[in-house]
């Protein structure tokens, strides 16, 4: 069975693509985007498997 390690970050609307890809590229796959707490920010919900 796969085991799954979280990550919640803050995404800002001006650089998401960035940060996006950053996290993407160190195996973290987004699974939602929700509203933040102003207008500007989102909320990433992120996985991956865990090593260990």
């Amino acid at each position: 069975m796969t085991k799954w390690e979280y990550f919640v970050a803050p995404i800002l609307s001006h650089v998401a693509q960035q940060l996006l890809n950053n996290f993407g590229s160190e195996g973290w796959e987004l699974i939602q985007l929700a509203p933040g707490p102003n207008p500007d920010t989102l909320v990433g919900y992120f996985k991956r498997p865990s090593a260990s």
